[in-house]
C-alpha cells in the first residue's frame, strides 16, 4: 500500500459528482471556488493563513495509480471502466491563487481560488481543507500563545498528544510559522529544518538509585547540553539543590548548565523559589523553563503573578488547539462556465445568514493608509472592478450595518492572493521556512495593538464593494 499517495485523500461524494460530471459530458466545464472560513478561532481578532507548503505538494503529487483505480473497481457504485481510464490520464491543469503563509486572514475573505475544470475542482476540496483548516488553527493558536509570551522562549512539545504523525509535524511547522522557537518533534526539524530541543524525562531519574547520580550521568554525557528535569521527587527539597550540584561540576570545567524544568506544581511559587535559589548559589544565567498543559490563558494568568519563568514548553492545548478543535472553513462554488463560456456567477442561500455565500470571482486588498502605514481594513471586490486597482476613493463599509462606512482616498491597495498554479504549473516560488516566519512578524505589524489583543479585540474591517454587495442582493432575490 502507497501511504505517500494522497489522491484518494477525498470524501467519496466527490467521486461520484466527478463520475455524474463525466457521464453528462460537463467535466471539462470551468468552475471557480474560493476556501475561507466564516468565523475566528478562540475568540481571537485575527487568524494566521498556513497549510500552503502542504497544498503545494499535494496538487503536484495528484495521480490515480493502479492501486487507487482498483480499489475504485471495487466501490458499489460501479463506476465504468472508461470513466477509471479517463481518472487514470487525470493532472491538475487549472489556476490556483492563494494567501501565502504566514499572512494575517480574517472571516470571508478567500485564502485559496481555484479555477479549473470542475473534474478536478471538485476532486481537491477536500484534501485543501483538511491542509488548511488544521494548520491555519495551530498557527493561530501558536501566535496568541507568542502574545502573551513576548521575547520569552517557546517550545513546540505536542508530538505524543497530537491526532496521529501528520498533524505532530505539520503543526509543529505551524507553530514555528507564528513565532515558536524550536520543536522536540526530530522529524519536523529534518524536513522542515525547524531548530530542535528537548531535555529528559522523569524516567531517567528513576532509573538511577539517587536523583544527583541521574542528573551527574546526563551531565557528563551531554555538558554543554545540560537542562535537568527537577520535579520527580520534591521539586525544593532536592530537585533544585541536586541541579546546582552539577551546576558547580560544570563549572569546574568551563561549562555551564543551560536550564532546569519544571513540570507539576504551582509554577509561579515554584519558579519564584528557584529563581531565588539559583541566584544565591551563584548561577543567574541558569533558566527555568515551564510545562505542564500551557496555554496562552495560563501563561498569562503565570506572568501576571510574577513567575519568573524564561522558557515555554506548550503541547496538548497547542497541537490539539484544546479549546477550540476545528476551524470550520469551507469551499464554496463562486463562479460557473455559461453556455457562452463566459463565468456566471452562483450563491448559495441558507437559512443561516451568515452561510449565505458571496458570488463572483473576487480578488481581496489589504487596505494600507499612507499615512500611518497601518492596515485600515480588508476590501473584497470582484476580480473586474478597476476602482481599487487604480487607487481611486473607495467606500468601506460593514454590510450588516451600512450606516457605518468610511471613504478611503490616500491608500495602498495589497492583492492578498498570490499565483500558486497556472494552467497546471506551479509558478511560485516557495519561500523558505524563516521566509514565511520573517514575513508573519512583519504582517504583524501593519496591525494596531487593539486588533491583535487576546482578550476582546476590536473587530477588523473586511469589507465588500458596493458592486459585489449588490450583485449579492440581486441573486438572493431571484432565488429567494
Amino acid at each position: 500500500m502507497n501511504y505517500d499517495n494522497l489522491t484518494l485523500h477525498t470524501d467519496k461524494y466527490q467521486i461520484n459528482m466527478m463520475y455524474a460530471h463525466w457521464m453528462n459530458g460537463t467535466l471539462n466545464d470551468k468552475a471557480v471556488f474560493e476556501l475561507f472560513f466564516r468565523k475566528l478561532p478562540f475568540g481571537n481578532g485575527y487568524a494566521v493563513a498556513a497549510g500552503l507548503e502542504r497544498v503545494i505538494h499535494y496538487i503536484k503529487g495528484l495521480q490515480f495509480g493502479d492501486d487507487e483505480i482498483a480499489y475504485l473497481r471495487e466501490q458499489e457504485e460501479n463506476y465504468e471502466e472508461t470513466f477509471l481510464q479517463e481518472l487514470r490520464a487525470f493532472r491538475f491543469t487549472g489556476d490556483l491563487d492563494a494567501v501565502p503563509e504566514g499572512t494575517i486572514v480574517f472571516p470571508n475573505e478567500p485564502l485559496i481560488r481555484v479555477e479549473a475544470r470542475v473534474f478536478e475542482a471538485q476532486l481537491i476540496e477536500t484534501a485543501m481543507l483538511n491542509f488548511v483548516n488544521f494548520q491555519t488553527l495551530i498557527a493561530t493558536k501558536a501566535s496568541r500563545i507568542k502574545q502573551v509570551a513576548g521575547g520569552d522562549g517557546l517550545l513546540e512539545f505536542g508530538t505524543r498528544r497530537a491526532q496521529e504523525a501528520d498533524a505532530s509535524i505539520w503543526g509543529a511547522r505551524a507553530a514555528y510559522v507564528a513565532g515558536f522557537h524550536a520543536t522536540s518533534n526530530l522529524r519536523a526539524g529534518m524536513l522542515f529544518r525547524i531548530p530542535t530541543k528537548g531535555t529528559h524525562a522523569h524516567a531517567w531519574v528513576q532509573g538511577h538509585e539517587t536523583e544527583e547520580e541521574a542528573f551527574r550521568k546526563y551531565a557528563e554525557v551531554l555538558p554543554d547540553h545540560v537542562t535537568l528535569l527537577v520535579d520527580t521527587y520534591d521539586t525544593l527539597k532536592s530537585g533544585v539543590p541536586n541541579a546546582i550540584q552539577i551546576a558547580r561540576m560544570l563549572e569546574q570545567q568551563g561549562k555551564r548548565m543551560n536550564a532546569i524544568r519544571l513540570d507539576s506544581g504551582d509554577l509561579a511559587y515554584l519558579s519564584q523559589r528557584a529563581r531565588h535559589m539559583l541566584d544565591e548559589a551563584g548561577f543567574p544565567y541558569v533558566q527555568i523553563i515551564a510545562s505542564n498543559d500551557l496555554d496562552e490563558n495560563i501563561i498569562f494568568n503565570l506572568k501576571a503573578q510574577g513567575a519568573r519563568i524564561d522558557v515555554w514548553g506548550v503541547g496538548t492545548q497547542l497541537i490539539t488547539a484544546g479549546d477550540q478543535p476545528s476551524l470550520g472553513g469551507v469551499y464554496k462554488l463562486v463562479a460557473r462556465e455559461g453556455c457562452d463560456g463566459t463565468y456566471v456567477p452562483v450563491i448559495k442561500i441558507s437559512g443561516n445568514p451568515e452561510k449565505v455565500s458571496t458570488p463572483g470571482i473576487k480578488e481581496v486588498y489589504r487596505i494600507i493608509n499612507r499615512g500611518t502605514g497601518m492596515a485600515d481594513g480588508d476590501y473584497i471586490a470582484l476580480r473586474h472592478e478597476e476602482a481599487v486597482k487604480r487607487g481611486e476613493a473607495i467606500k468601506l463599509f460593514d454590510p450588516l450595518h451600512p450606516y457605518i462606512h468610511k471613504v478611503i482616498e490616500d491608500y495602498d491597495a495589497v492583492p492578498l492572493l498570490r499565483p500558486i498554479f497556472k494552467a497546471g504549473e506551479l509558478v511560485y516560488a516557495m519561500p523558505t521556512l524563516e521566509g514565511v516566519r520573517n514575513y508573519h512578524e512583519e504582517q504583524l505589524k501593519l496591525f494596531w495593538p487593539q486588533y491583535l489583543r487576546k482578550l476582546n479585540p476590536e473587530m477588523y474591517r473586511v469589507n465588500i464593494s458596493v458592486e459585489a454587495w449588490q450583485l449579492k442582493l440581486d441573486l438572493i432575490q431571484r432565488y429567494r
